[in-house]
């Protein structure tokens, strides 16, 4: 059964593992709260386009010459291939390829925000728990250098410093890198969807001329 004693101890052994991973756990404890800040941020971002795809039906009334009916629909969504065909049917009659083109890049930006951040510490940890290692390993060669082997406990806890250190910074590493990558695929898909609808866009247009004149 669990107990209140049960939940302090065990809260108290994990701070008692983070201080003996030494100094480099401070920043690897850092980057693992951007990493979770930055993952239900970009999760409750993605969360708002599951139901809201609207790139079709915009495309639709397009072919059906409903201009204005298009116009509005993608003025009231939020989907990112939505913006970019909303760009070209302001532009339509001056250069819809160069405006949906701009709007792509303003909504990739906003797409891609903090990834760089998830990318950095993925990079960054692995070094960190190293750098980890390395003092640790310093610090227990130091003990044996001044005392000989008499202190046994005071080398292992060196290398255990060194351990906790390493395994922290690839554990941080290792579950950054599963979100990152769903987060990139899910970028790759909205970039793709938005070319495909652009250009869709640019023939519903010349087929509109065609009909026109």
């Amino acid at each position: 059964m669990w107990s209140e004693e049960s939940g302090v101890s065990a809260s108290q052994n994990f701070f008692a593992i983070l201080v003996k991973g030494g100094l480099m756990m401070v920043p690897l404890l850092g980057s693992s709260i951007l990493v979770l800040a930055v993952v239900i941020e970009r999760w409750w971002f993605w969360q708002r386009f599951r139901t809201q795809e609207d790139g079709e039906r915009i495309l639709v009334l397009v072919a059906a010459g409903l201009l204005t009916q298009a116009m509005q629909m993608a003025h009231t969504s939020r989907h990112p291939v939505a913006k970019v065909l909303l760009a070209g049917l302001e532009h339509r009659n001056s250069a819809p390829s160069l405006a949906m083109e701009a709007a792509s890049q303003a909504e990739l930006h906003r797409l891609k925000r903090y990834l760089p951040l998830l990318d950095t510490v993925i990079t960054l940890a692995p070094l960190l728990g190293l750098l980890g290692t390395i003092t640790g390993m310093i610090g227990a060669f130091g003990i044996v250098s001044a005392s000989g082997l008499g202190q046994p406990h005071a080398i292992t806890g060196g290398v255990a410093e060194a351990l906790i250190a390493t395994a922290t910074g690839l554990a941080i590493a290792i579950l950054t890198l599963v979100p990152y990558n769903y987060f990139r695929a899910k970028v790759e898909g909205i970039t793709q969807l938005m070319e495909e609808h652009a250009t869709h866009l640019e023939l519903l247009f010349q087929g509109l001329q065609k009909r026109e004149s």
